[in-house]
């Protein structure tokens, strides 16, 4: 147990310390190795750039070993020189944001005569040694520490776990460094072990009561390596790839997600009903962009529970689009509304950009009641693909108008400009009027519309969950099965949580939690209306993955998660398919995704 909540302890501290961290943390080793020596390192505002030196014939050259030195490769030409040259345009600063920098020399000839070598070179630089932003570090073969009181007060030194120090020599230790493969013989993958990780944390500890920073070298250079140092509050992370871990660093406030508002699943209570039932009613919710990780990092964050872990029945669906082997959310959407494949960016044409009879068009014909919601704009790829013909996906009012050909009952959304205020100066809405339905660009009339065709479009009530968009998906599905529970129609709704995909293109985390939570809390409402009227079939599903989402931290006891993201675009992935209801055992299995559509009309019209 004492291991259990120490690793979590650990594990949890992250989430506020990791945010302390920027590139001041670095420590770019080897820099002379990199792709651009200094230079690199520089731009990204490394808090420690470190070259390796030997004195050959007076001169300071840099390089690993001693083969690999070359004429041009001294210490002034690649450290020296451009650092006081970017002090020219900088005056008192290291850097333009004003971050300190540590300049390492670690020593690879002799300790004293090289060091004697680099105090002389550094004093030819004033403009660097009394800068006070910047501290030369002496690393590598350093004099002993009785010694080095003989040195210019413009030089300090790389301390030793093993070295004893007197309070003036203290005073000239910068950091104190050690091997990490001396303490521990972990590789960087998965945990430290219980024992390597209270004798680590010891150590630091004895470092930091010092008032010293600590630095590990040969650590590996990986994500969960970085974490891990900065979970024990290391000082000065080691990498050879200075621009990746600065990103890492950069944008772990949007890798990370501890949920505060936790909502209680809902467990299905009516399975046994739905054996024999034939669906008459179809409820299709598609989570825009939500792969299994998206699911995973949501069941995490809301400690354990989720209600689309509750279905029983679930697949996989291939969703490749006919010239591409990623798919957009256009071409997705299409596949589940037609039946068909097609090219990315198309709305519901095929490939020849010929319009293909949309599911919504088959169920009208047959005195279904149908309904289109989306938490996001409802001219936007997914929902457009239930209404709309138009080979280009962005063709926002050429969609809307097609919706006047194709009606649903009930359109709920953003976009309110693609019908209102339009650039062909067409007023849809007042058309949609003339055919009977009522029109409101507030969302908040939804509680007192009594019309049962009515179409509700505001752009202010599909903001982000953060930015307060409330309850939005669950009020709309409510009013939508209220509305046509009063008739004796089936029906068909889609309903789509648009923004988790919005999430997974700005790689943040908190971002695709929060969509995710808000879009199975409708996922438990639909459960529920399942339950009470089994001649339903329920549908979870998405048009595709974003964002290549791998979760490398997390506590389900906390609710709190980490991702990684691999891209800021779609990948091909195959995407969960959930079904619940009367027919869903047809939906368990690996199919392409036009097979949801295929098995939605096979099931509601078979003999």
């Amino acid at each position: 147990m004492k291991k259990i909540i120490t690793l979590f302890c650990l594990q949890f501290f992250l989430f506020v310390q990791a945010q302390e961290y920027s590139s001041s943390n670095i420590h770019s080793h080897n820099d002379y190795a990199g792709a651009l020596p200094f230079y690199g390192a520089y731009s990204n505002e490394a808090g420690v750039i470190e070259a390796d030196v030997f004195l050959v014939n007076n001169e300071l050259f840099v390089a690993h070993n001693f083969k690999d030195i070359t004429a041009a490769n001294t210490l002034k030409n690649m450290y020296l020189d451009p650092l006081s040259s970017k002090l020219k345009t900088l005056g008192s600063k290291a850097y333009a944001s004003g971050k300190p920098l540590i300049l390492m020399i670690d020593i690879k000839s002799d300790a004293e005569p090289t060091l004697k070598a680099i105090a002389q070179q550094l004093k030819t630089f004033p403009d660097i040694i009394s800068n006070q932003n910047i501290k030369v570090v002496i690393s590598g073969n350093r004099p002993d520490q009785s010694q080095w009181a003989a040195y210019p007060l413009f030089i300090y030194f790389d301390g030793r776990l093993n070295e004893e120090y007197t309070a003036e020599q203290l005073a000239r230790v910068e950091m104190i460094s050690e091997d990490l493969k001396q303490i521990t013989v972990w590789n960087g993958k998965g945990v430290l072990t219980q024992t390597d990780l209270e004798k680590i944390q010891s150590i630091i500890k004895k470092v930091h009561n010092q008032n010293k920073k600590i630095r590990f070298w040969a650590t590996q250079d990986n994500v969960n390596t970085w974490m891990t140092l900065m979970n024990l509050k290391v000082d000065f992370i080691g990498t050879d790839n200075v621009p990746e871990l600065t990103h890492f660093i950069n944008n772990i406030k949007s890798t990370f997600y501890q949920n505060t508002e936790f909502h209680e699943a809902y467990i299905p209570k009516n399975v046994s009903a739905f054996a024999k039932k034939k669906p008459k009613n179809v409820i299709l919710l598609i989570g825009d962009g939500m792969g299994l990780t998206q699911i995973y990092s949501g069941y995490t964050a809301n400690k354990g529970q989720l209600s689309l872990f509750n279905i029983p029945t679930q697949g996989l669906s291939i969703t490749k689009a006919s010239d591409s082997y990623i798919t957009d959310s256009a071409a997705g959407a299409t596949a589940m509304a037609t039946g068909h494949k097609t090219n990315n960016r198309f709305i519901s044409v095929d490939e020849n950009g010929k319009p293909l009879e949309l599911i919504t068009q088959q169920l009208a014909n047959k005195n279904y009641k149908t309904a289109i919601i989306s938490a996001g704009n409802i001219t936007d790829a997914t929902p457009a693909a239930f209404y709309a013909h138009q080979p280009e996906r962005s063709y926002s009012e050429p969609i809307a108008n097609d919706f006047l050909s194709n009606p649903s009952d009930i359109l709920i959304g953003g976009g309110q400009n693609e019908f209102k205020a339009r650039k062909d100066g067409k007023d849809l809405s007042k058309l949609l009027m003339e055919k009977g339905y009522t029109f409101s660009d507030q969302f908040a009339s939804l509680d007192t519309i009594k019309n049962n065709r009515f179409v509700v479009l505001e752009d202010k009530a599909v903001v982000s969950v953060k930015n307060g968009r409330g309850d939005f998906l669950t009020k709309s599905f409510a009013k939508a099965v209220n509305t046509f529970s009063k008739s004796k129609n089936p029906f068909f709704i889609m309903a789509e949580g648009a923004q988790i995909d919005y999430g997974g293109h700005q790689n943040n985390v908190e971002y695709i939690v929060r969509e995710m939570l808000d879009f199975d809390k409708l996922v438990g409402k639909a459960m529920e209306f399942t339950d009470q009227n089994p001649e339903t079939l329920l549908i979870v599903t998405a048009d595709h993955e974003t964002g290549g989402l791998s979760l490398i931290d997390g506590s389900i006891a906390k609710g709190y998660v980490q991702g990684s993201f691999s891209t800021n675009d779609h990948t091909a992935v195959p995407v969960p398919v959930f079904a619940y209801g009367a027919g869903a055992q047809n939906f368990s299995g690996v199919y392409q995704n036009t097979e949801i559509y295929a098995k939605i009309l096979e099931l509601l019209f078979k003999k």
